[in-house]
């Protein structure tokens, strides 16, 4: 990596401790401007140590995924109004698995007013959240608890999925990339992941757009096995053409107005036209037998 400047090594501290930086606190914490700011994100983009999002910047990964607690930093409240709209698709009544993940575990957060829910899990936060509900049923499946983020991966997890057949399946993804590719990190976590797919009868995707800007080396999936893509803006034209041309849903949870375009020039390409979008779609009719 080139010499970086003192307030650039800082901010590169700060982003791995929080797992993401934004312009505007960081233009106040050193007391210079917004375009300076700026400027020291795009020296670090450069450098492949950060990658731009909306606003700011998120630690760069390829190989290894950042720490759990800095991953609920990185777009929390893109990861809220997505869990919020996901879970308005979720009927009463209904089975489903939720995976690992910062953003599924706020689908969980959402689903706690549902009633007459089962839910199967390998990620413990979700079972926290939901076990305390006398109208949701949670089963927790067996097996080796990584203690990075509470996740329960493994064989004795994969199996026990693998058992069920539900309603619908809420995953996430570490990163998609521009073909559709759905990409992780840990693939005992995929293989748990893919036994999801395989026994649900409706699979949600929730993945907010930063995932759009990363890699992974592990395949999870193609996005064409998902029903219903739940994201926070309009998707990048080649992959809302891969989500028109599979018929697959896509929910925007904070569409962008007109002048909310990425200071760095990054934000998505809108895609109206080639892909269905709406924050107030009604819920997906299956239900439990």
């Amino acid at each position: 990596m080139a010499s970086l400047s003192n307030r650039q090594t800082e901010i590169l501290n700060l982003a791995r401790a929080s797992g993401r930086v934004m312009v505007e606190e960081l233009a106040r914490r050193f007391e210079v401007s917004a375009q300076t700011i700026r400027k020291d994100l795009n020296d670090l983009c450069e450098e492949r140590a950060l990658t731009r999002i909306h606003g700011g910047a998120i630690i760069a990964s390829g190989v290894e995924n950042l720490a759990y607690e800095a991953r609920r930093f990185v777009a929390a409240e893109e990861k809220k109004a997505i869990g919020a709209a996901a879970a308005a698709l979720i009927p009463d009544g209904c089975s489903l698995f939720i995976n690992i993940g910062t953003t599924t575990e706020e689908v969980a957060a959402a689903l706690t007013s549902h009633e007459d829910l089962l839910v199967i899990t390998n990620n413990l936060n979700v079972a926290m959240l939901l076990y305390r509900f006398p109208r949701i049923e949670v089963i927790v499946a067996g097996g080796t608890v990584r203690r990075a983020d509470g996740a329960v991966v493994g064989s004795t997890a994969t199996n026990l999925i693998g058992q069920f057949k539900v309603d619908y399946a809420i995953i996430g993804a570490s990163a998609i990339d521009e073909e559709g590719a759905l990409l992780d990190f840990d693939y005992r976590e995929v293989q748990a992941a893919q036994a999801i797919i395989a026994n649900a009868r409706s699979v949600m995707l929730v993945a907010d757009s930063t995932k759009l800007r990363r890699s992974a080396p592990v395949r999870i999936a193609h996005i064409g096995q998902i029903q219903t893509f739940v994201t926070d803006r309009a998707l990048p034209s080649s992959l809302a053409n891969i989500c028109h041309t599979r018929g697959i849903q896509v929910i925007e949870a904070m569409p962008q107005s007109g002048d909310d375009a990425d200071e760095a020039g990054e934000a998505a390409e809108p895609a109206a036209e080639t892909a269905e979008s709406s924050t107030e779609a009604a819920p997906i009719p299956f239900r439990r037998a």
